[in-house]
């Protein structure tokens, strides 16, 4: 396998740009603490190991080459991203700050709704597809077998994945109580919301491959 070490050098580069993975993340940590950050990013962890899974068998190649499938991958995953942004921006009118509310909102529900959203954000994104197929090729050695490579970059994706993003929940819920503050929380869940439904309305007006 060639040049691994730019592959991580680039990997780690456009993990920590700022994606719908990041706002999902923001959101659940403000929300429930480290405990729903986790979840969510658990979620996108075993999202990231399906898709290479995916690539591997050829699955992701299907997915770009027709327009049809990757034409539904595409507009559920931007349905459910706006979806999400849309849920965010609602809660802030229906939020209330009694001591009864707060139990509720920590029921054993919440969590599992974590790592779901934190898994469908990631898994419903078919440019997820496309970067496994169109990025990690170029890391393989000509006329090789691509399936120990695409396994090894695949993992090495998804644990560099999980590592900025427990570094960024840390961050996140040690500067908490500030962004906790009623007002400090409603724009930045608004901005949060905003952010879901402009990476759905992109996603959804996304040209797909070829």
């Amino acid at each position: 396998m060639e040049n691994f070490f730019l592959f991580v050098i680039m990997s780690i580069l456009l993990i920590i740009l700022p994606g719908p993975d990041t706002a999902i993340a923001t959101k659940n940590t403000l929300a429930a603490g480290r405990a729903g950050g986790f979840k969510t990013i658990f979620g996108t962890f075993c999202a990231i190991l399906i898709h290479t899974i995916a690539a591997v068998v050829g699955l992701s190649a299907i997915i770009v080459k027709s327009a049809f499938l990757f034409t539904v991958f595409k507009y559920v995953g931007a349905v459910y991203l706006v979806y999400l942004g849309v849920k965010t921006i609602w809660a802030i009118k229906n939020k209330k700050t009694t001591k009864q509310d707060e139990i509720v909102s920590t029921n054993k529900y919440a969590n599992q709704s974590h790592f779901k959203q934190g898994f469908l954000t990631n898994m419903l994104n078919p440019k997820v597809a496309v970067f496994f197929l169109t990025f990690l090729p170029q890391f393989v050695d000509p006329g090789t077998s691509t399936i120990g490579p695409f396994l090894l970059m695949g993992l090495t994706y998804a644990i560099l994945t999980a590592i900025w993003f427990v570094l960024y929940i840390y961050l996140v819920d040690q500067i908490s109580a500030f962004m906790k503050k009623p007002r400090t929380t409603t724009v930045i869940e608004s901005i949060t919301g905003a952010v879901l439904i402009g990476f759905g309305v992109k996603l959804a007006f996304e040209k797909g491959s070829q």
